[in-house]
């Protein structure tokens, strides 16, 4: 398993990997970052567990009063979050730079 983690900035920047929620929760919780972005341009298939995973890391980041942040959303990823309704929910952008910049 590989999960892709870099910094930016104040930024942390999650690519998808299997083990995403631990990942996603320990930047929040654990590392405090005052931003977590996850990049989804390549996600292909969002489950209710992947959906579940992001409503746990944008509740764990408010929490902790950071921002978590999607980026690139997929045609797949943007559908099964407006299917949801969660799409209006999350801070999104474009692009990792938009992101960073806001």
């Amino acid at each position: 398993m590989q999960i892709s983690i870099r910094s930016v900035d104040d930024a942390t920047i999650l690519a998808n990997s299997p083990e995403m929620r631990k990942a996603l929760l320990r930047e929040a919780r654990d590392n405090r970052r005052p931003r977590v972005v996850l990049n989804l341009s390549e996600v292909r298939y969002i489950d209710s567990s992947g959906v579940a995973s992001l409503v746990e890391s944008l509740k764990a980041s408010r929490d902790m009063g950071s921002r978590f942040i999607l980026v690139g959303l997929s045609g797949p990823a943007r559908e099964v979050l407006q299917l949801s309704r969660l799409l209006k929910v999350f801070e999104t952008y474009a692009t990792e730079v938009e992101a960073l910049v806001a």
